[in-house]
């Protein structure tokens, strides 16, 4: 029902499973694809993110409009999907029409586009993203944070426990310092393997970024990426020999930020990484 009492055009649309078999949406492995049909689950998400109504959604990997629905039954102002499998940009075009103009499908390649420069702020993301592009994906969302009010997104639980890792665990590493460099992180709630069609084999988290107007320590974003590279590229070596890779000299750069030469990469929070940024920066 819409908010005036009468029947939405979103609620005369076919069942999923119906779309999915008219258009003979097979999932293919090869674009990462793992649909997520139970409506009671995407508005789930779709809620997550907060109020759309003045926001531009931009969702990424729609398939058959799932998630895609429960964002514009939110009411979300905009929605940007961006999809580039085009059985699915064909199946769309229903959703299209029955968003009565809140909905646009760009047949792209996500890791082409530049979501920062999509729609009106405020901008959000909300996407059961690929999992075969997810991690290249929030990397270059990252990197342009500040662009965006929120983000909500659908990751493999082990790529999730990666993202919001601390400092001495097993799982923290560059994904995890620069998502908390540059977001509030948390992991919203876990899906089974059996929510998804075809299922994958392990299971999925919803992990909402809620960006930083400015990253949480100054640093460059190239200087933290290349120290981050360096740092975690040999995990089990000690900071002095691991940070060779940056051709500058390690002892003074150690020194000069007043970490432990003989420390490793996984003990050492954000702050730190910031502060090596700015050091490497300073001498290369």
């Amino acid at each position: 029902m819409d908010e005036a009492g009468g029947t939405s055009p979103l609620d005369a649309l076919p069942p999923l499973r119906e779309v999915i078999a008219r258009f003979g949406l097979g999932a293919r492995k090869s674009l990462g694809q793992h649909f997520l049909l139970d409506l009671n689950l995407t508005r789930r998400i779709a809620r997550a993110a907060g109020d759309l109504s003045q926001a531009t959604v931009i969702e990424v990997g729609p398939g058959p409009g799932g998630l895609t629905r429960a964002i514009l039954a939110e009411g979300a102002a905009r929605v940007i999907a961006i999809e580039r499998d085009r059985r699915c940009v064909e199946a769309l075009q229903a959703l299209v029409a029955a968003s009565q103009g809140r909905l646009s499908v760009l047949e792209e390649d996500a890791t082409k586009v530049e979501a920062a420069a999509l729609g009106a702020p405020p901008r959000y993301i909300l996407a059961n993203l690929p999992y075969n592009i997810s991690t290249v994906l929030l990397i270059a969302w990252l990197r342009q944070a500040e662009a965006f009010a929120g983000m909500t997104l659908m990751f493999q639980k082990e790529v999730a426990d990666r993202i919001v890792a601390k400092p001495g665990s097993k799982t923290y590493g560059r994904l995890s310092v620069m998502a908390n460099w540059r977001c509030d992180v948390r992991v919203l709630f876990n899906l089974p393997a059996r929510a998804f069609t075809p299922p994958p084999k392990v299971a999925s988290s919803v992990v909402q970024f809620v960006p930083l107007p400015a990253p949480r320590y100054p640093a460059t974003w190239a200087a933290m990426e290349t120290v981050t590279a360096a740092a975690f590229g040999q995990r089990r070596k000690m900071l002095r020999g691991a940070l060779r890779t940056l051709k500058v000299d390690t002892d003074r750069l150690l020194a000069e930020t007043g970490i432990d030469p003989e420390a490793r990469a996984e003990t050492l929070p954000v702050e730190a990484f910031a502060a090596l940024a700015r050091a490497y920066a300073s001498l290369s």
